[in-house]
């Protein structure tokens, strides 16, 4: 039935009418559609509290967006559902039973409480001030109503409290820190001798019969994928820019329009910059508070800030335009009015407090400097407008169609083919996962049906279809040969490499010396890091792997680099230093303490998860 619908739909109409069939089906049931809601259908049962259907689908919907937001270019068609559903029901199960812990607890938050916590948030104010309408605003686009929200922060802030409780708890002895500190901090002294590929070369033999004992004794290993060869029609707003004339009366009108934007502006700001830790939230309070008291940003800077450069300056940061700054910075360093002081500011880097010092804008360029850039930026505004009408076309046109050369001809856009697209991918258009996912599909693949159309880019959309499809086979050895041989000749090198670093080795434990095995000369390194520059990342590994050397005789042993094997003589091993109250040992005192809580709040929650009883429909 379904197949026949699609065979026969024409337009949007159709589509949005199965659409609405598709959505209510899935998301409710059968029920939704011939027999109506009869109460609130539960997802999960926890120790007998209930987790609705309406307040997991809203969860879904914010996760998916999260999802999106943290994409480089976002793609609906790359979420995966089920994952997404799933990882949803399970954080709200745990949610559940950490509530119902608080509330045992007799921990409880309230209005006042829950009031005084929605006014000082800052996503609510405007101009410094508690602002119901963007507040109420905030609330609806999150789908929730203020009931909801006030409810929901009840129950979170709970939570929270005794996760910071657990987590603050965590303690570690002062000795234990200080030895680990003393371990990080140690040296060693160590001499190498290295042994090149070149040494064993002439001993390698690989054999036509050891090539095809790999071959079949790998078969897994030679498997070329299942393959196909697509059609496929990209619709691109740059091409269709390049075909928009622009004339020269239309290019000066366009140059005076935006002359006011072209002027570069650049705006000095200074920073005070704090990490974002445990601590970050009563550090910013604090700098906050001796700001509104009249203290000197530049000397709150030089206190505070870890940006050790601009600190000595107050936290200048100079002069710059767009495009300099991380985005959150730059977003709210474009926003400020002259004088003023952000609001906290999360990057990378940690948490800013900005203060815009000027404002300065330079001289608006000629014509002759711009007319390649508006020229392109005028064509592309212009044929916006069509791409979007295109586009609809497209989709419409090729999700109905039995092949791609309708819609192509009737558009006037052309068919391209590719070929040996893998699950895996291939060429662009098909190193974009969505499309490769629909063009795999049970409709496109076995039903001969187009691809939707699929945005692969900044407004660039493809739609496809399989021409020939390729199941999965065994490459001929005669293909392979070569990177078999490969691959039993690097093997080989190893393994006699190695054996010549155990011989040599064995032979200094015995006492001898380099020259009884016609070998080069040691490299001497004085007491290296754990991160010495200037050494094998590999052979500074094996050399603190190694146990500590007798008065008598060195330790010995080895490491594989990626062109020689390296016997490595550990002389001495030199202690860290752990000065008490320094930094060093005070901060990571701090992390090893923070770890400890953060295993201790983990156990927690999973011997509350353990306990509770938990059905599911």
């Amino acid at each position: 039935m379904l197949q026949d619908i699609r065979e026969n739909s024409q337009g949007t109409i159709a589509k949005i009418i199965i659409g609405l069939l598709v959505v209510s089906l899935s998301i409710w049931g059968m029920d939704a559609i011939v027999g109506g809601f009869s109460g609130e259908p539960e997802v999960a049962t926890v120790n007998g509290e209930d987790i609705t259907e309406r307040d997991f689908l809203r969860v879904v919907q914010l996760e998916s967006q999260r999802r999106l937001a943290a994409m480089e270019r976002p793609d609906p068609a790359l979420l995966n559902e089920d994952q997404i559903r799933k990882d949803v029901l399970d954080s709200l199960i745990q949610e559940q039973v950490l509530i119902q812990d608080a509330d045992a607890q007799g921990l409880a938050l309230s209005d006042a409480d829950i009031d005084a916590l929605i006014t000082q948030m800052p996503q609510f104010q405007v101009e410094g001030q508690f602002n119901r309408d963007r507040f109420v605003a905030s609330v609806r686009n999150l789908g929730m109503g203020v009931g909801e929200f006030r409810e929901a922060m009840r129950k979170q802030y709970v939570v929270n409290q005794i996760r910071a409780g657990i987590m603050q708890s965590g303690l570690v002895a002062n000795e234990n820190a200080a030895q680990l500190l003393r371990i990080q901090n140690q040296t060693r002294s160590f001499r190498i001798l290295q042994i090149p590929a070149t040494a064993v070369s002439g001993d390698i033999e690989i054999t036509d019969a050891d090539i095809e004992s790999f071959y079949e004794g790998n078969s897994a290993a030679f498997q070329q994928p299942e393959q196909v060869d697509a059609a496929y029609i990209t619709l691109s707003l740059g091409s269709m820019a390049e075909k928009v004339e622009i004339s020269q009366k239309d290019l000066e009108a366009y140059y005076e329009q935006r002359s006011g934007d072209l002027a570069r502006e650049e705006r000095r700001a200074s920073h005070i910059l704090i990490e974002d830790g445990a601590d970050a939230e009563q550090t910013l309070a604090s700098i906050k508070e001796r700001l509104r008291a009249g203290e000197s940003f530049e000397e709150l800077a030089k206190e505070f800030s870890v940006d050790t450069v601009s600190a000595k300056e107050g936290g200048d940061l100079g002069y710059a335009g767009r495009g300099v700054y991380d985005e959150a910075f730059e977003e709210a360093l474009f926003s400020l009015e002259k004088g003023a002081v952000s609001d906290p500011v999360k990057t990378t880097f940690g948490v800013h407090l900005i203060r815009l010092d000027d404002v300065r804008r330079s001289e608006v360029p000629s014509l002759a400097e711009l007319e390649q850039q508006l020229r392109s930026e005028l064509a592309r505004e212009r044929a916006q407008e069509k791409y979007a009408e295109v586009r609809a076309e497209l989709a419409d046109s090729a999700y109905a169609a039995d092949d791609l050369a309708g819609p192509a001809k009737e558009l006037g856009l052309e068919i391209r083919e590719a070929t040996g697209v893998t699950k895996n991918g291939g060429q662009a258009p098909f190193d974009h996962a969505g499309l490769v996912r629909q063009l795999f599909s049970e409709d496109v693949l076995e039903g001969g049906y187009n691809t939707e159309l699929i945005d692969v880019g900044d407004n660039v959309s493809v739609v496809a279809r399989v021409r020939e499809y390729r199941e999965a086979q065994k490459l001929a050895l005669e293909d392979v040969r070569e990177d078999i041989r490969r691959t039993l000749e690097a093997r080989q090198t190893r393994k006699l490499l190695n054996e010549r670093a155990n011989a040599i080795i064995a032979g200094l434990e015995e006492g001898k010396t380099l020259d009884a095995f016609d070998v080069g000369d040691w490299e001497q390194f004085e007491e290296q890091a754990r991160n010495a520059a200037g050494v094998d990342p590999q052979v500074v590994q094996a050399a603190f792997s190694l146990a500590r050397p007798s008065e008598e005789l060195p330790s010995y042993g080895s490491a594989m680099t990626q062109s020689a094997v390296v016997v490595v003589a550990l002389d001495a091993v030199n202690e860290g230093s752990a000065e008490d109250n320094s930094a060093d040992l005070d901060q990571l005192r701090t992390f090893l303490a923070s770890l400890e809580g953060q295993r201790e709040y983990a156990a927690y929650q999973q011997f509350l998860r353990n306990t509770a009883e938990v059905s599911r429909p």
